[in-house]
């Protein structure tokens, strides 16, 4: 059940089944998880956006929607494998996925002691990263409106952690109601 727009502007309420393309669709974006990166599946999404809206608009035989087809088939190149879904009570569950362009590398993704990640290129790269959210939090509390940093009640400092010998700077983590967190320091 859902309530849609109209190309006509008219909101109307509609009722889809198609529980093997709900399947086919499950198992295909599991399967996209393991073989496009991050930056590809973004843009990917968007362009899938794009694509309902032209053919629910009747636009098939646009040369719009056939650029649209030469990307998602160009993203395509890598999407092969298996993908093992748990059927229950109308829903789709995928339990196991597999491919030979998997992008998915347990040695890099395990943060283990064993594993490839180098821990200290992680330290530059945060401070890196967070550069641009420092700036504006600094500049703009300093343009007579409260400091971006101290305004959110959502947030709390936890710190100073074992990066750098134990003199790093303190992280800024989210508050979640419910969730833990583990100090997990060797």
């Amino acid at each position: 059940d859902m309530i849609e727009d109209r190309f006509v502007g008219i909101k109307s309420r509609e009722i889809y089944e198609a529980p093997a393309a709900v399947i086919l669709h499950a198992a295909h974006r599991a399967l996209e998880e393991l073989v496009l990166d991050a930056e590809t599946a973004r843009f990917k999404a968007s362009v899938a956006a794009e694509y309902a809206r032209l053919v629910y608009q009747g636009k098939w035989f646009t040369s719009h929607r056939r650029d649209l087809d030469a990307y998602v088939e160009s993203t395509q190149r890598a999407a092969t494998g298996r993908v093992r879904i748990k059927l229950h009570k109308g829903t789709a569950q995928v339990i196991g996925r597999s491919s030979p362009y998997s992008l998915y590398r347990p040695q890099l993704a395990t943060y283990s002691s064993g594993d490839q990640f180098d821990h200290q290129a992680a330290v530059g790269f945060i401070k890196l990263v967070g550069l641009p959210v420092r700036t504006q939090a600094q500049v703009q509390g300093a343009a007579a409106t409260e400091p971006l940093l101290e305004d959110d009640r959502h947030v709390v400092e936890v710190g100073p952690g074992p990066l750098e010998g134990g003199l790093a700077e303190p992280v800024l983590a989210p508050t979640v109601p419910g969730v833990v967190d583990a100090d997990l320091r060797r």
